[in-house]
């Protein structure tokens, strides 16, 4: 992991395209403003972890369902 120190109102970029900028620091909490092209998609770590998991469980009950399905079509 890199790690930068960076007061208010510096910036990091990243890939040319994504601006990372210190927009307010107060005691343990810092705001940052992201600047990056529409296409690019930006979560908090915590709601990308529900994403995944909620894309996880939609995969798996797609494939019950296509096992039942397949089951259900030797029947008959």
């Amino acid at each position: 992991m890199l790690v930068l120190n960076r007061k208010k109102g510096e910036t990091i970029i990243l890939n040319d395209n994504i601006q990372i900028t210190v927009v307010d620091i107060q005691g343990d909490n810092i705001k940052i403003g992201i600047d990056a092209p529409r296409e690019v998609a930006i979560f908090r770590k915590e709601i990308y972890e529900e994403i995944v998991n909620s894309n996880r469980q939609a995969v798996q009950q797609a494939a019950n369902i296509k096992a039942y399905l397949d089951e259900w079509q030797k029947k008959v």
